[in-house]
């Protein structure tokens, strides 16, 4: 018997990336040495401290059961706090933070909350392909807004046209960015709460890589802003800033109204978070702060060994801001999928190219900085060798 999945399911967008780890794994097998930087995985352990809480945690036969629905206020608090620490924004725990089961289904679930057929998104091109996903769910519309280089790759919302603008209802934002690397600051944060005031949007920033700023510069929360949390909401997962990926923990912040529907809609789809899980992520955070230190260390000094290698080879690209990607233009106008190819089949380098980010991803390729130092300069080096070919 077959049955066939409804139509949501066909307007799922395909997966670009399923070709590239398919061929990535068939070099891997036929003895090639590839570095492989395609990817967006955390290669660094998660924290001792946090481990060893989750452990204890487990152990406890209280937390054999289902916690509260909505997850443990003990966590929601340790957000809250998390929060007024690091930002100065005060939360209220139990109406403005909503425990989620990972960042990526936040984001998809605000989409499936709040559009129509007929409504739009805006959302970032070149940005996480994931915010298309709740989109498409939803049946709604996705207009893209470009990031190019030379507007430090932050969307112009002057370029939206009014008949879109009529139509739209939500605006994701991504800062520090994936897949660019680029920053934002408060003046940008400040004209976006002012923009979608002024049309009625609700903004969703996807602050994913919040802790990953470098040579001192520290990424501000949306949050931070006035009129922000009457406006929008942010979306911080553990799995970058702690090395939690695959725990499946984070939450959302903000305007209480969206926060109680992610709470209702999420009564639905699950019962609870485990609750050792949560109670390891409230030791990280508000215990000690300073494996996250060294870990920005550690992604400062891959950036500098990487990019330094490229700019020393007389490859031209700029060094991130922020996040462990890096943005690289493709030499001679080549295409992304072009260049990735290329470094795959002549470098045994594995990169992401850009198209996959959306249709202004065109003309880069995505470097994730994931692996050791020494590896990371051999790759730069294979890079820069195989562009200077061209």
């Amino acid at each position: 018997m077959t049955w066939t999945m409804a139509a949501r399911m066909e307007r799922l967008p395909k997966q670009f990336f399923a070709n590239l780890v398919a061929r990535v794994s068939a070099r891997v097998a036929a003895g090639h040495d590839v570095i492989n930087l395609g990817q967006g995985n955390p290669d660094l352990p998660t924290p001792a401290h946090i481990v060893e809480a989750l452990r204890v945690a487990a152990l406890d036969p209280a937390n054999h059961r289902y916690g509260p629905f909505s997850g443990l206020p003990d966590l929601k608090r340790a957000a809250a706090s998390f929060y007024e620490r690091e930002y100065g924004v005060k939360l209220d725990p139990e109406r403005e933070v909503a425990i989620l089961f990972g960042g990526k289904t936040g984001l998809v679930e605000v989409s499936t909350i709040y559009l129509e057929r007929g409504d739009v998104a805006l959302v970032p091109d070149p940005g996480y392909p994931d915010y298309w996903s709740g989109i498409a769910f939803a049946g709604a519309d996705m207009f893209g807004l470009p990031l190019r280089a030379e507007n430090g790759f932050l969307p112009n919302y002057e370029e939206i046209p009014e008949d879109v603008l009529r139509r739209a209802k939500l605006l994701f934002l991504n800062y520090p960015n994936n897949p660019t690397g680029a920053a934002a600051d408060l003046a940008f944060f400040e004209r976006t709460a002012a923009f979608a005031q002024r049309h009625g949007l609700l903004v969703i920033h996807d602050f994913a890589y919040g802790a990953i700023g470098y040579d001192g510069f520290r990424p501000p929360s949306f949050l931070q802003v006035p009129g922000a949390k009457a406006c929008g909401i942010e979306i911080y997962t553990l799995s970058k800033t702690y090395n939690m990926a695959g725990w499946r923990v984070a939450f959302a912040a903000g305007h209480p109204d969206v926060i109680r529907a992610i709470n209702l809609l999420q009564d639905h789809y699950y019962v609870s978070l485990f609750p050792a899980v949560q109670w390891a992520a409230v030791e990280a955070l508000t215990g000690s702060q300073e494996a996250v230190r060294r870990l920005v260390a550690t992604y400062q000094r891959r950036r500098d060994a990487f990019i330094g290698t490229l700019q020393a080879h007389g490859y031209r690209c700029e060094a991130p801001r922020g996040t462990f990607f890096a943005w690289l233009p493709t030499p001679g106008g080549m295409s992304s999928a072009a260049f990735a190819d290329l470094l795959l089949d002549q470098a045994d380098v594995a990169v992401a190219p850009g198209i996959g980010f959306g249709q202004h991803g065109e003309g880069y390729v995505r470097v994730g900085l994931l692996t050791d130092e020494a590896r990371l300069t051999e790759a730069a080096r294979r890079i820069a060798e195989c562009a200077a070919r061209l």
